[in-house]
């Protein structure tokens, strides 16, 4: 029988609780209809008896008939009471079905008012038949106002009835797609929801369709959560293939490399294969660093400047990034800037003459100027006839000095020219200053000019080339001493001050001053006729090479004011030489 089945196949709590609801009544018809029986036999055998008591009514005609009334009375109660027996198993039977079906009604509806789909029934005529209490909540309206409705219904939009109507009629002509409708819906509040909607045939239990069954679920925040995906992926992918530098990801496989993503520079250089990334892998498999290397492409003729990363990729897999940058434009540069470098350097080469040249013609002239004045000197003493040994001998001896001077000029020029570092050793100022001022003083006495310095009483030592600066300093001297040529005031200052950890050497002139001291110090740039315009230059790349500064400013008195400064040596620790402290410098 098909109770046992239905049994196992409705949870047991819905089962018993069926069949008790349904206990003790199936039997209650047959046994009131055996108790009425027994009760009409009973009264027939009473009412047998008492005719058989009374001898004046029996024949034997009328007892044979008794006896075939008897059997009769007899096959009728063998057949009423196999009726019963049926009725009494027929009953059972059906009491049992009816107890499966209501149990497995309210189990589907115990389902069907759990679930989160909305259920919704159509006629054949496009009225609604039936809808779930999931249907109802989805929508804010209640069974009874949707149950017959026909169109419109009251959770179509306002304003958008025909496209509806549109979904409708798909929807009873029976070519909704598999995949299902996305549609929308207005609920009893006013707000609106989008919903994923599938639909079926309803059918009797003779496979005549009656109706149609859709089933309505909200994906509404799904919907918002995929377009924000969706979204971001698509800017995602748009600063990806947006992007100057061939982005590439590659997977390990048995046969090779296997592309997984590329960006459309990467494309634009290699097409669609994994041989581009292997290229620029550049023999490197395996060994990845943070550091970049420059990669020459010979399929795509490029330079590019490649990183390499591994990482974890959506299905779990280890893969390989790669970020390749190209570079052929700076390689081009910087190969222009290195032959445009050689060519400066030739150029530079080629002013390094002429300044040597200027250089020497500048700083010789001085020397050489003084042994003329000394041999001269030396010579007029002797036509006189007035030449003492003593006198002359000092003549000589400081045109020897001057000699020797220029020979040092050349050699410091010569090195200096070649921007090598000049020999700075410890000097005291006042050495430098005497030399350069006791060379000065032959132009000083012809313009009749003093030269007057000023040093406080204590001076630390610098650290110079003191063949340099002396050049330097004769050089501010000379043009001090032609500038107040001219003027009333005979008197040149040099000025000295200890302005830790620097030594500041000023030449105050009283000469006709200067409209813009600055432009003095620009190369082939004179105030003198007879000038080359380097002297200046020259003097402020010495100072500079020194780590000093050189420069020009008006007197407030009349005439214009050099200044520059030196470094002071630092102080000698116990122990320690000079000698040892210049080799340091």
């Amino acid at each position: 029988m098909a109770s046992p089945a239905k049994k196992s196949l409705i949870p047991t709590t819905f089962y018993d609780q069926a069949r008790r609801s349904r206990r003790g009544v199936y039997w209650l018809t047959p046994v009131v209809v055996l108790v009425l029986y027994l009760c009409v036999m009973g009264a027939f055998i009473w009412l047998q008896q008492l005719h058989n008591d009374s001898v004046m009514f029996v024949t034997i005609d009328q007892e044979a008939r008794q006896q075939r009334l008897m059997m009769v009375v007899v096959a009728l109660s063998c057949v009423i009471i196999l009726s019963l027996l049926a009725l009494w198993r027929y009953t059972r039977f059906r009491t049992r079905a009816e107890a499966a079906l209501i149990a497995e009604t309210g189990f589907r509806r115990a389902m069907e008012n759990s679930m989160s789909t909305g259920m919704r029934v159509f006629d054949m005529q496009g009225r609604i038949a039936y809808v779930n209490p999931a249907f109802c909540r989805m929508i804010g309206w209640n069974e009874a106002d949707l149950i017959g409705r026909t169109t419109p219904f009251p959770y179509w939009l306002p304003g958008r009835h025909a496209y509806h109507q549109e979904t409708l009629d798909l929807l009873l002509s029976g070519r909704t797609p598999s995949s299902g409708l996305e549609v929308e819906a207005q609920r009893r509040d006013g707000s609106r929801f989008t919903a994923r909607m599938y639909v079926s045939p309803l059918r009797d239990p003779n496979g005549e369709q009656i109706g149609w069954m859709t089933s309505m679920t909200d994906i509404t925040e799904p919907k918002r959560i995929r377009e924000a995906l969706t979204a971001a992926h698509e800017r995602f992918m748009t600063v990806l293939e947006g992007l100057d530098d061939a982005i590439s990801v590659v997977a390990d496989t048995p046969e090779g490399l296997e592309l997984l993503f590329a960006n459309r520079t990467y494309r634009r250089f290699f097409g669609a294969q994994s041989s581009g990334h292997g290229e620029l892998l550049g023999g490197r498999l395996g060994r990845f660093t943070d550091e970049t290397v420059d990669v020459f492409s010979k399929s795509a003729q490029r330079w590019f400047e490649v990183h390499h990363r591994m990482l974890a990729w959506t299905d779990g897999r280890r893969v390989r990034l790669q970020v390749a940058r190209d570079i052929t434009e700076r390689r081009q540069h910087e190969e222009a800037s290195r032959v445009q470098q050689e060519k400066i350097q030739i150029t530079s080469r080629l002013t390094t003459m002429g300044e040597m040249a200027s250089s020497l013609a500048h700083e010789l002239n001085q020397p050489l100027t003084a042994i003329s004045n000394y041999s001269m000197g030396a010579v007029a003493m002797i036509k006189s006839g007035n030449a003492k040994t003593e006198t002359l001998l000092e003549a000589l001896e400081k045109a020897a000095a001057q000699a020797e001077r220029a020979g040092k000029i050349i050699s410091r020029i010569r090195e200096f020219v070649k921007r090598s570092e000049p020999r700075r050793q410890r000097v005291p100022v006042t050495r430098i200053l005497d030399n350069a001022i006791a060379f000065a003083d032959i132009d000083a006495r012809k313009y009749q000019i003093e030269i007057e310095k000023s040093l406080p009483e204590t001076l630390p030592e610098v650290m110079a080339d003191p063949i340099l600066i002396e050049q330097v300093l004769l050089n501010l001297l000379k043009n001090g001493i032609e500038a107040m040529e001219k003027s009333e005031y005979h008197t040149l200052h040099v000025v000295v001050t200890d302005q830790a950890p620097l030594i500041e050497i000023a030449v105050i002139d009283r000469g006709y001053g200067l409209r813009d001291p600055e432009r003095l110090f620009e190369p082939f740039y004179s105030t003198k006729s007879e000038g080359l315009g380097m002297g200046l230059n020259i003097c402020r790349t010495i100072i500079e090479s020194h780590h000093g500064r050189l420069w020009a400013s008006a007197n407030p008195e009349g005439g214009t004011i050099f200044r520059f400064t030196l470094p002071c040596a630092a102080p000698l620790a116990s122990g320690q030489s000079k000698n040892s402290q210049e080799l340091h410098a």
